[in-house]
C-alpha cells in the first residue's frame, strides 16, 4: 500500500511539471548568417540553451506569464525581448554587431608598423637585425617593403618614386634632421639610430594625417621604449661593429644607452674590394634615452643621440676626407587630464657639422653646418566611442651655413604650422578620419587637407580610400641659391587600399597616384619653382605561414613616373627610379637555428648614358640559438657574386658596389638577463 502510495504522488508530480513547461524555440542570426553558439536564456532563470550549428535553439521553461528572453554573442549586443513565455515559440531573432570604440580602430592603409602586433605587419629589433640584407640597420631593413626602391649607390629609402629627402624620420613624434651618416660618393649610407631602443617604428608609404609635415612622399615615426622594469644589459661583436649598451631601472623611471664602434678598417683587410680608401668608413656613436612615468597623469621621454663618421678615398686623382658630427636630441612630455583629454609638448634639436676635404678638385675644403629647432605641441581628446580629436601648433626654425672655397651663404628661416585631425566613426563600419594642415613660410600660406575613408566589414577585410595634399621646403642649396623664393613643393596623394587578413595569410594590395608641383628647376641659371612630376604604380605584399615553421613573403612594386626638376630639360623618369622591384624571401626554423633565403630584382634605371642592367641579388642567413643568453648571426649577401651596376657616371663608366659579395657574422650576448633576445640594447 506505501509503495502505491508513493507511485501515485510521483505521476502526480510529474504531471504537474509537464503542464507547467512551455517550450521556447527559434533561430538567431546576424542578418546574413546564422550565429552558432549563442547563449539564450530566461532572465532570472536556469533555463536556456546555445544554438546549435543552424543557429536554432530550443529548450523548456517553467516559467509562466510574462518574462525576459535574453540572448548573448561575443561581438554583438546583448538582445531581449518581454512577453508572454507561451509566445516564445518560432522566434527570429536578429543580433546586431557590437559597434568598436572609435579607439579600437586601426586603419593600416599605406603604413607598416613594426614592433606593435596589431598592426599589418610586425616586426621587432632582432627581426630588423636579422634581416638578410640589413647588417643591423633600419633603413636597410625597411628597404624589403614594397614602394621603396633599390638605389645601391646610396643606400637611402626612396618611396613609390620620390627622392630619399622627401621621406622624413620622426623620433617621440619630432624631426630628425638628418637621419643617415656620411659616407663616400657611391657608397651606401646607413640609419643613425639603433632598433634596440625603439618599440615601435610605423613606416607609412604616404597618405598620413596632418599631425605630420615637410614630407612630400613619406614619414618614419619611431617611438622610443617605455620605462623598462628590470636591469638589462649585452654586448656584440661583427666583423665591422661593435656594440655595448643596457637599460638601469629606477623606482619611477629609467635610463637606457648604447654605445657603438663601426669600421670597415678589418673587413677591408681580409677581403678585397674596388675602392682605394685612403681611410676606413668609420663611425663611433653612442645614444642614451631617459623615460619617467607620472602615476596616471602622464610620461616624460629624453632621448640623445650623437655619431662622429670619418672616411677617405682616392678618386679621380683626389684624396677625399669627410668628417661629420651629428647630434640629436629631444625632450617630450604628455600629460593626461580627465574626460579623455591629453596634451603633448615637445623639444627637439638637430645639428650637423660637415666638411669634406678634396671634394671636388684637389686642395679645396667644402664646410656646411645645419640646425633645426623643432617646437610642437598638440591637444587629443576622446570626445565619444565615435569621436577623437586633435590638434596641435609646432615651429621648424632652421639655419644653415655653407662655405666652399670662395663661395658661401648663410640661410635662417622658419615654418610655422597648425592642424586639426577628427577622426569618426559613421556608421559601426565605416570610419572617416579628416584632416587640415596649414604651413607658412615666408609670409605664404599653405593649406593642405587630408581624409581617409576606411571600410572594415570584418576582422579579415579592409578597404580604405585615401587623399590629401603634402608639402616640403626645397634644399638648403637650392633655396639659398633662388634668394629663398623657391617656397614649398607640394604632392597630391591618392591611394586605394585593399588588405585581407587570415590567420595564416596577409595581402595587401595599393595602387596610387601622385602629382607634384612647384618643384626646383633650373632656369636661366636660377632656380624656379616651376617644375612638376608625377608618379602612379602598385604595391603588392603577402606573407604567409601555413606551415608551422616556414614562413614567406612577397613585395612587389610597380612604378612609372616621370619629373621636370632640378636641372632637366624636358620631362623624364628619374634616374633612381626603377620601373619593377621584387623580394621574396623564406624563413624556415629548425630547432635552434633559423635560415633565412631572399632574392632581390629591380629593373634597370634610365641615364643620359643607357640603361643599367636589372639588379639581381640572392642573399642567406643562418641565425643561432648557442644558449638562452647568446645568439649568433650569420649571413652572406649575393651569394651568386654577381656585379650589379647601379649607374653610369659622366663618363659612361658603370658605377658598382665596392665588393659583390658581403660576409657578415655577429654574436649577441646577454650580460644579465636570461635570454639575449630580451636586452634593452646592444
Amino acid at each position: 500500500m506505501k509503495h502505491r502510495l508513493t507511485s501515485l504522488i510521483i505521476v502526480l508530480v510529474t504531471a504537474c511539471t509537464m503542464a507547467a513547461q512551455t517550450t521556447v524555440t527559434g533561430i538567431v542570426t546576424d542578418g546574413k548568417e546564422r550565429l552558432v553558439g549563442a547563449n539564450v536564456f530566461i532572465l532570472g532563470t536556469i533555463d536556456g540553451c546555445l544554438t546549435d550549428s543552424l543557429g536554432r535553439f530550443s529548450f523548456q521553461t517553467s516559467k509562466t506569464g510574462e518574462a525576459t528572453l535574453k540572448v548573448t554573442y561575443i561581438g554583438y549586443e546583448d538582445y531581449t525581448r518581454s512577453e508572454d513565455v507561451g509566445k516564445m515559440a518560432h522566434l527570429a531573432i536578429q543580433m546586431k554587431e557590437q559597434a568598436v570604440t572609435i579607439n579600437e580602430v586601426v586603419v593600416t592603409a599605406s603604413t607598416f608598423s613594426f614592433g606593435k602586433s596589431d598592426h599589418f605587419k610586425t616586426m621587432d629589433a632582432l627581426d630588423v637585425v636579422f634581416a638578410g640584407n640589413s647588417c643591423g640597420d633600419v633603413v636597410a631593413a625597411l628597404q624589403t617593403l614594397p614602394g621603396t626602391q633599390k638605389v645601391g649607390e646610396d643606400g637611402k629609402l626612396y618611396v613609390r618614386g620620390g627622392e630619399s629627402e622627401e621621406c622624413q624620420t620622426f623620433v617621440n613624434g619630432m624631426h630628425v634632421l638628418m637621419p643617415y651618416t656620411t659616407s663616400t660618393e657611391n657608397s651606401a649610407v646607413r640609419g643613425r639610430f639603433s632598433p634596440f631602443l625603439f618599440k615601435g617604428i610605423n613606416f607609412s608609404l604616404g597618405g598620413y594625417g596632418g599631425e605630420y609635415g615637410q614630407a612630400l612622399s613619406a614619414v618614419l615615426p619611431m617611438e622610443a621604449t617605455d620605462q623598462a622594469t628590470s636591469d638589462k644589459y649585452g654586448v656584440s661583436a661583427s666583423l665591422v661593429d661593435w656594440n655595448i649598451g643596457g637599460t638601469k631601472t629606477f623606482t619611477n623611471s629609467s635610463l637606457s644607452f648604447n654605445a657603438a664602434l663601426t669600421s670597415t678598417g678589418l673587413y677591408d683587410r681580409l677581403f678585397t674590394q674596388r675602392f682605394d680608401f685612403t681611410h676606413p668608413y668609420r663611425k663611433w656613436s653612442g645614444e642614451a634615452q631617459y623615460k619617467r612615468e607620472y602615476d596616471t597623469s602622464g610620461v616624460l621621454k629624453s632621448y640623445v643621440g650623437y655619431d662622429l663618421t670619418t672616411v677617405g678615398q682616392h678618386i679621380d686623382g683626389r684624396h677625399l676626407s669627410l668628417r661629420e658630427h651629428n647630434v640629436y636630441a629631444n625632450v617630450t612630455r604628455q600629460v593626461s587630464f580627465s574626460h579623455g583629454c591629453s596634451l603633448f609638448v615637445g623639444v627637439a634639436n638637430s645639428s650637423v657639422f660637415s666638411d669634406i676635404d678634396d671634394a671636388l678638385a684637389v686642395g679645396d675644403h667644402y664646410h656646411n653646418f645645419r640646425n633645426e629647432v623643432h617646437l610642437k605641441a598638440e591637444v587629443r581628446k576622446a570626445c565619444s566611442d565615435v569621436l577623437k580629436m586633435s590638434a596641435g601648433v609646432e615651429d621648424y626654425i632652421r639655419n644653415s651655413r655653407m662655405r666652399y672655397d670662395a663661395y658661401r651663404y648663410r640661410l635662417d628661416y622658419n615654418i610655422l604650422a597648425t592642424h586639426v585631425d577628427a577622426q569618426w566613426r559613421v556608421i559601426p563600419r565605416l570610419f572617416l578620419n579628416m584632416s587640415a594642415r596649414a604651413e607658412m613660410m615666408q609670409h605664404d600660406w599653405l593649406l593642405m587637407p587630408r581624409a581617409t575613408l576606411s571600410y572594415i566589414p570584418c576582422k579579415r577585410l579592409q578597404v580604405s580610400l585615401v587623399a590629401g595634399r603634402y608639402s616640403q621646403t626645397a634644399g638648403d642649396d637650392y633655396l639659398a641659391q633662388s634668394g629663398k623664393t623657391l617656397g614649398q613643393s607640394t604632392a597630391d596623394h591618392a591611394i586605394l587600399s585593399m588588405q585581407y587578413k587570415t590567420p595564416s595569410t596577409l595581402l595587401r594590395i595599393e595602387p596610387y597616384w601622385k602629382k607634384y608641383h612647384r618643384l626646383p628647376l633650373l632656369e636661366d641659371h636660377i632656380y624656379q619653382p616651376h617644375g612638376h612630376g608625377r608618379s602612379r604604380g602598385v604595391d603588392v605584399f603577402l606573407e604567409n605561414n601555413t606551415f608551422q615553421r616556414l614562413t614567406t613573403t612577397l613585395a612587389y612594386s610597380f612604378n612609372d613616373s616621370k619629373r621636370l626638376y632640378l636641372d632637366y630639360s624636358q620631362p623624364c623618369t628619374p634616374d633612381y627610379a626603377s620601373r619593377h622591384n621584387l623580394r621574396v624571401t623564406a624563413k624556415y626554423a629548425m630547432g635552434k637555428c633559423i635560415l633565412g633565403l631572399a632574392e632581390s630584382y629591380a629593373s634597370g634605371r634610365h641615364f643620359p648614358q643607357g640603361k643599367t642592367p636589372p639588379y639581381n641579388s640572392v642573399d642567406v642567413n643562418l641565425t643561432y640559438l648557442v644558449s638562452p643568453k647568446v645568439i649568433v648571426y650569420t649571413s652572406l649577401n649575393n651569394v651568386l657574386g654577381r656585379t650589379n651596376i647601379f649607374r653610369y657616371d659622366t663618363t659612361g663608366h658603370p658605377v658598382t658596389a665596392s665588393r659583390d659579395r658581403f660576409f657578415y657574422i655577429g654574436i649577441f650576448v646577454s650580460l644579465k638577463n636570461n635570454k639575449a633576445y630580451d636586452i634593452s640594447n646592444f
